[in-house]
């Protein structure tokens, strides 16, 4: 029996799933401020496998021939009419004596076309290759192979597409992906699922995580920082879990760059394929099964390329090497809406999908009020119509508002400088990765409650190979020294002075959970926002331990834009 026949039957299921969720009866941000929750960490409760792939496993090997395409992706532009295709050709090489690939030797080529019809459209774009340099004796240099870029224009909105890469005059082309665009911008159009996860890395707890993203067919997916941690690795390939332990005598903080392209290459089709009685199939509607039955004439493909990705840019893309240059391998492997939402960096840009507009930040480039990043988020903000895109959601890797003692307000200078901003303009939503657990916030602003300030929620759980954060700021003994929080990376002096005011002035930690915090967990897994009218968004986050259909958190996030938008200015 094929998969499409084995799907049919529980669509009923699904359409009654779908019917149980849209009605609901689930807590609305309206309810809130909410009591603080902390669950409990079980050390008796599995928690995962957060050791990473070796570089012997099947999936991560290069599977294709001379130049065949591999380590798709697709990325969205500014707006759904247009999307960017990348790829990878020809291997990488490492060591002492590495000699570049000629991008020149191979077309970058996409055709494609409306599922369903001949892929008749085609695309030219644009390649070239990478180095990772080390000015140092001992370290060993990195090429890449011959990155491509394309960018799709004048799609139709809400439309499922077919597409091949490669380079057709040498015969090396791709398999066959799909993506569905994005839906026109307005405040009725949404994209049914956006996915959201953070510090994924690539472990078997990574392949857990995937494997319940899934179940839950994204539209979109957002993966806030810690994509490959190749930064936890020296360049001769030795891992540890904590790189300042095991390597403080290196003279830079060196990356395996393989790491990258074991990431951009590992396969999920077999784990899924062995795990399909596991797929929730209550989460099928009937444009889904299509669309998962188009799958079944080959492997099931990897996520990223059949889902567009939004890679946001943290700690562990910094990456530095010669010349003082950051962010080499992430700005390369990837593209970007910079340019066409009037940015000049790949670390901050800006999109829109459907009524969300989706704003990029970066706390490792200059942030203050006279950078470059500041000015064009001024602009940026300044620029969205909330008549057309209601929903305003900012997106950067270290949280303002964790609880959890790792990375307590280490980013703390650029809440000073960016939200006060962010709050004039309304932001609803802000998400974060970087620590590893789960946490959602009450509206705040300043550190106190306020019910027009944004929701922020702290997803950097995905399964990464560091440990998982279990201690909090405000356990007892455990407040850090306020010296040693502050990142370096993040720049901008020491911002992290006592509370000034409210229950915990005059300390720098509270002695209980913040009433800013509302839930905090420490599991693995991702989150789910379902974004049903310009008012009202349902927020899931799921555990990798739970059943696919259960959700750990959920609550309505409901926006007041008479009562805030007006009182803030806009």
């Amino acid at each position: 029996m094929g998969l499409c026949s084995f799907l049919t039957f529980p669509l009923f299921l699904s359409l009654l799933w779908r019917l149980i969720i849209v009605n609901g009866n689930f807590p609305t941000t309206l309810e809130g401020p909410f009591k603080p929750v902390t669950v409990p960490f079980d050390n008796k409760t599995y928690h995962g496998n957060a050791i990473d792939l070796p570089d012997t496993d099947p999936q991560v090997q290069r599977t294709v021939q001379g130049f065949e395409p591999e380590q798709v992706s697709v990325s969205l532009s500014s707006d759904y009419d247009s999307v960017w295709i990348s790829w990878i050709t020809g291997d990488s090489q490492i060591g002492d004596d590495i000699t570049p690939l000629d991008p020149e030797s191979v077309y970058s080529v996409v055709q494609y076309g409306i599922e369903g019809s001949q892929m008749s459209y085609e695309e030219v774009g644009y390649s070239f290759v990478y180095n990772q340099l080390y000015p140092f004796e001992g370290l060993q240099n990195y090429t890449s192979g011959i990155i491509h870029h394309v960018r799709l224009t004048g799609l139709e909105p809400s439309t499922l597409y077919q597409y091949t890469c490669g380079d057709p005059y040498l015969s090396a082309m791709s398999d066959v992906f799909h993506f569905r665009t994005m839906p026109p911008s307005s405040p009725t159009n949404y994209p049914h699922r956006v996915a959201v996860v953070g510090d994924l890395g690539l472990t078997y707890n990574t392949s857990t995580t995937f494997s319940h993203l899934l179940s839950n067919h994204p539209d979109l997916l957002v993966l806030v920082g810690g994509i490959s941690y190749a930064d936890m690795y020296l360049t001769n390939g030795t891992g540890s879990d904590c790189y300042p332990c095991s390597f403080d005598e290196s003279p830079i903080h060196e990356t395996y760059q393989p790491r990258w392209d074991y990431w951009g290459r590992s396969k999920l089709e077999s784990f899924i394929r062995s795990n399909l009685s596991t797929i929730d199939l209550r989460n099928l509607n009937a444009s889904l099964l299509t669309e998962l039955c188009i799958y079944e004439s080959r492997f099931m493909q990897p996520l990223v390329a059949n889902v567009p990705t939004v890679l946001v840019g943290g700690k562990h893309e910094i990456e530095p090497q010669a010349e003082d240059q950051i962010f080499v391998s992430y700005s390369s492997r990837f593209a970007f809406p910079s340019e066409e939402s009037g940015s000049s960096s790949s670390v901050y840009h800006s999109f829109n999908a459907g009524g969300i507009h989706f704003v990029i930040l970066n706390p490792y480039t200059y942030y203050d009020k006279s950078s470059d990043q500041y000015k064009w988020l001024e602009g940026d903000l300044y620029n969205v119509n909330r008549n057309v895109t209601p929903w305003l959601v900012a997106v950067w890797y270290p949280s303002w508002y964790s609880t959890f003692k790792a990375q307590y307000r280490e980013a703390e200078c650029m809440r000073v400088e960016m939200e006060d901003l962010l709050y004039e303009h309304g932001v609803d939503i802000v998400f974060n990765g970087h620590v590893h657990a789960y946490e959602r916030s009450n509206r705040v602003y300043n550190y106190s409650l306020d019910p027009c300030g944004p929701v922020y929620i702290t997803v950097g759980d995905g399964g990464s190979r560091e440990d998982i954060a279990v201690t909090h700021a405000d356990d007892p003994d455990e407040c850090p020294e306020p010296s040693t929080t502050a990142d370096l990376d993040i720049g901008s002096g020491f911002c992290g002075f006592n509370f000034t005011s409210g229950p915990a002035a005059g300390s720098f930690c509270w002695n209980r959970q913040p009433e800013y915090s509302a839930y905090r967990e420490s599991s693995f897994g991702h989150g789910i926002l379902e974004v049903k009218n310009e008012t009202h968004a349902l927020w899931s986050w799921h555990r990798n331990r739970d059943y696919y259909e259960t959700a750990g958190d959920i609550l309505y996030i409901v926006r007041e834009p008479v009562r805030c938008l007006a009182n803030q200015g806009n």
